[in-house]
């Protein structure tokens, strides 16, 4: 009996999905290639292009699916900063997926489920943004959001090309980077100083973030 035989329902796409995330998150997209990945999924030559016609519908399969992964993870998150740590989480989380969903020219762009998981995704970054303060948004919120989507993406792509193990090492990179967020943008941080009363507050003269000595204008002299 063959290994295709073993799968029923919906199983054998998934198979082959799980099989080209694999692909993807060792070489890469630019070295898919379908008959790999029977080979991977233990099925027939035919079976991915049965399911996925050829190599640019198997990867906006993988695209939509990320997409709506990745509005998943931003709906969870309150605000703004939030989303940014979420974004980074994904990449980290779901790295095959992220490689693929930014890759215009590798996908169908006219794909309904694409377009569909690309719009969650994109109304939660919005909504992220249309939380801001009026005076954080500045005159135009697409720029705003801009700049959101260029710091966590930045940081995400660093991330996986390898280019931040240095800085962030062990560490949750969701966390490091809601330090970054916060050193940026003058965001208090969420740790024992900034919510328990008990904790106290840094003297006079230092940053209440970093907790380092900064100069002190003569006023407060």
């Amino acid at each position: 009996m063959t290994s295709e035989r073993t799968y029923h329902h919906g199983d054998l796409r998934r198979a082959v999905l799980g099989a080209a995330l694999d692909a993807i998150e060792q070489a890469g997209p630019d070295a898919l290639s379908l008959r790999d990945l029977a080979r991977r999924a233990g099925v027939s030559h035919a079976a991915p292009a049965h399911h996925f016609k050829d190599r640019t519908g198997l990867l906006t399969a993988v695209a939509a699916e990320g997409f709506g992964l990745f509005a998943d993870a931003l709906a969870q998150a309150p605000d703004l900063q939030e989303r940014g740590v979420a974004y980074v989480r994904f990449a980290a989380g779901h790295p095959a997926h992220f490689q693929v969903m930014f890759r215009p020219e590798l996908l169908r762009g006219d794909d309904p489920g694409l377009l569909a998981a690309k719009e969650r995704a994109t109304d939660e970054l919005r909504a992220g943004v249309g939380g801001l303060p009026g005076a954080a948004r500045g005159e135009d919120a697409r720029l705003a959001g801009i700049a959101a989507w260029s710091l966590a993406h930045g940081f995400a792509t660093l991330l996986l090309s390898g280019n931040l193990e240095d800085p962030v090492g062990g560490r949750d990179p969701g966390e490091v980077f809601r330090g970054l967020a916060g050193l940026l943008f003058g965001q208090q941080d969420s740790g024992p100083a900034a919510t328990d009363p008990q904790a106290g507050t840094p003297p006079t003269g230092q940053d209440r973030r970093t907790g380092v000595d900064r100069p002190t204008s003569p006023e407060s002299s």
